[in-house]
């Protein structure tokens, strides 16, 4: 296993500090937001936090929650175990973008992650920073981290413990999941710890795809002909839709071959995606049992959740960086025994990879850094509390477009594309019938126009990003 600082403290050694920049570090240095001896009293706390992380995982892929094509025991066990957000998408649906929202709080655009494979911008501090400098928690992690590079020793705010290894996950998740369940069988019971768990599966469905882009004569494997998943209500897509989605359609595996997937191949695809999630539910089963067998369960908080979603053949489509919900809407698992409900889904709240830094330091009894886009879930997982919140915002790479999602309805703009989307996500949810262009519609689509308006306004674009002012010049 590779490991990453030998020095094990809750402070953030000198690189780390400096790393952030001289706007988070002076927060930090004066103590803005809560100190360790501030914590707010009152509330409880885990002694422990769990965040397991994977990629590219559609909401629709554990078999507690009804999907008919897996067998996911340990999925089934955080579902029956905790509150499930049905209504929770990623902040960007792709990899670097989604993974910067969920580890600060700020969208990816602030972040400077406007496209994979880029740093977080200086003055904007992750979870492993602000909980290890606000909190007794000490922060580790293990597997993916691609901020900016996929696998690395260094990242800051968190102890490493195994870095993976790159390209696919059936090999390094692995290593990702011995390593967890290794620190939890040998970590002293004398610090609470945050530890991260980044998974790449299912990811390896991207190498699957490269793989079978062209459509064979005949079932690879004939044996499995009764074993195919059906194709979606919603495989059919509207050829009036934005020319950003048919491009992005165009340019994916199903329709760059010699000739185009047939029904089967379509089937089949969806079949190996399911295979490689019962890959992954193995190494987060490994964790779990780590987490009972060491006495940890109990006062351990686990969130699980995945950086985007996948197409799975909804409107023809396959891979991420798309706001149809099959590739935007991700699972989302709280799960502490005693202190939040089990076996129960919240149909109602929409929820965003932007609430879990705000949660996590809810839990953790302390405030959130400056300039949160989310909020704290901790109301809607604990009895009979609600939301204040109207609606979630969705972006995809370098300001391209962005995603409203109210309690009814979701509206999409693609920067430049004069095809807007509107969606009633309670009559509509395979989002077959775009409403944008009917006339009884047109004040929810104001409506809509003006929440992400004012939601623009807000942020804090740095000038490197691209477009970074196309939205504040459109009326």
């Amino acid at each position: 296993m590779a490991s990453g600082k030998t020095g094990v403290s809750n402070r953030m050694n000198r690189r780390q500090f400096v790393k952030l920049g001289a706007g988070a570090a002076a927060i930090l240095a004066t103590g803005a937001g809560r100190s360790k001896a501030s914590a707010r009293p009152g509330k409880p706390r885990p002694r422990n936090i769990v965040l397991i992380y994977t990629d590219q995982q559609h909401i629709d892929t554990i078999a507690a929650g009804g999907c008919r094509h897996v067998r996911t025991p340990a999925l089934d066990r955080l579902k029956r175990g905790g509150i499930s957000f049905a209504q929770s998408y990623t902040a960007n649906p792709l990899c670097s973008p989604a993974r910067s929202a969920v580890l600060t709080g700020r969208t990816s655009c602030e972040c400077g992650v406007h496209v994979n494979g880029r740093p977080i911008r200086d003055g904007i501090p992750n979870i492993g920073q602000w909980l290890s400098q606000h909190t007794d928690l000490e922060a580790f992690y293990a597997g993916k981290w691609h901020l900016p590079r996929s696998y690395s020793a260094n990242i800051p705010g968190f102890n490493v413990i195994n870095t993976g290894i790159g390209g696919f996950g059936y090999l390094c998740d692995t290593m990702v999941s011995r390593a967890c369940e290794g620190f939890l069988r040998n970590r002293s019971r004398s610090r609470p710890f945050l530890l991260v768990a980044s998974f790449l599966q299912p990811h390896d469905i991207c190498e699957w795809l490269r793989l079978n882009m062209e459509n064979p004569a005949g079932l690879r494997y004939p044996q499995l002909a009764g074993q195919l998943p059906e194709l979606p209500d919603n495989f059919e897509f509207d050829g009036r839709e934005p020319q950003t989605i048919s491009r992005m359609r165009l340019g994916n595996e199903p329709f760059k071959g010699r000739a185009r997937w047939d029904k089967q191949q379509w089937r089949y695809y969806r079949w190996s995606y399911y295979r490689n999630i019962e890959q992954l539910d193995a190494e987060i089963g490994r964790i779990l049992q780590a987490l009972d067998e060491c006495g940890h369960a109990k006062d351990t908080l686990v969130v699980l959740t995945a950086d985007h979603g996948e197409g799975m053949g909804h409107h023809q489509m396959v891979r991420k960086s798309s706001f149809y919900d099959e590739a935007s809407r991700v699972p989302l698992i709280f799960s502490w025994p005693g202190h939040i409900a089990q076996d129960k889904t919240d149909p109602i709240h929409p929820a965003s990879s932007l609430d879990v830094m705000p949660t996590l330091c809810d839990y953790t009894g302390i405030e959130a850094p400056p300039n949160m886009r989310g909020t704290s879930l901790r109301p809607a997982l604990e009895a009979n509390g609600r939301l204040m919140r109207e609606f979630i915002v969705s972006e995809v790479s370098a300001n391209a477009g962005r995603m409203v999602r109210t309690g009814q309805y979701k509206y999409i703009r693609y920067a430049g594309d004069p095809v807007e989307q509107l969606f009633d996500m309670t009559n509509d949810p395979g989002e077959k019938d775009n409403l944008a262009a009917a006339s009884r519609h047109g004040d929810v689509l104001v409506r809509h126009r003006r929440l992400l308006k004012d939601w623009e306004r807000r942020l804090d674009v740095p000038a490197g990003i691209p477009r970074a002012d196309a939205w504040r010049a459109e009326t």
